[in-house]
């Protein structure tokens, strides 16, 4: 049981393959960040403004390389406001103008009213430049477990002891 602190080469090698893990995560994320132009090609539904098309704890998949065409009325984005680090999952509602410069308006499909109150103070709209990317695809409640290790501190704790506890009692 104890073998793996006994023996440093052992203990060495599953330090690097832990970092090996991580490392390919992290590259796997940026990759697929360059890829959906997004640096966020990856999120989860925290609240219930989107339902039915959404439900909370949903993974979804973001695209924010709009060659051909651009965000166009009924399209669900995901945005961030000014000052607030949370993105937002919402349809946009409304278009004003074309192209970079247009005024773009957004709203929960379960909300009764638009995101106006929800923008930065002063802001009325949103821009292009402010949304992080198109949904393109989700997986129902996968997400879920992030929003448990956000409201429940301590499961993060629980979690990375059962998973150091793996690394240096693991046997090869």
């Amino acid at each position: 049981m104890l073998s793996a602190l006994q023996n440093p080469r052992q203990a060495a090698a599953q330090l690097l393959n832990f970092g090996l893990i991580l490392s390919t995560a992290f590259m796997m994320w940026k990759g697929l960040s360059v890829i959906a132009d997004s640096p966020s090609p990856i999120v989860v539904v925290l609240s219930g403004s989107m339902e039915p098309a959404f439900q909370r704890g949903d993974l979804l998949f973001l695209w924010n390389r709009n060659f051909f065409e651009e965000t166009k009325v009924g399209e669900i984005v995901v945005y961030n406001v000014k000052g607030k680090d949370i993105p937002i999952v919402h349809r946009l509602v409304r278009k004003f103008g074309v192209g970079d410069d247009a005024k773009l308006l957004t709203k929960g499909d379960n909300n009764v009213a638009d995101d106006t109150e929800l923008y930065a103070k002063g802001q009325d709209y949103i821009e292009r430049k402010d949304i992080i990317g198109s949904v393109v695809a989700y997986i129902p409640f996968v997400g879920y477990v992030t929003i448990l290790l956000s409201e429940h501190p301590w499961l993060k704790t629980v979690m990375l002891g059962i998973m150091g506890l793996v690394v240096v009692l693991q046997r090869e």
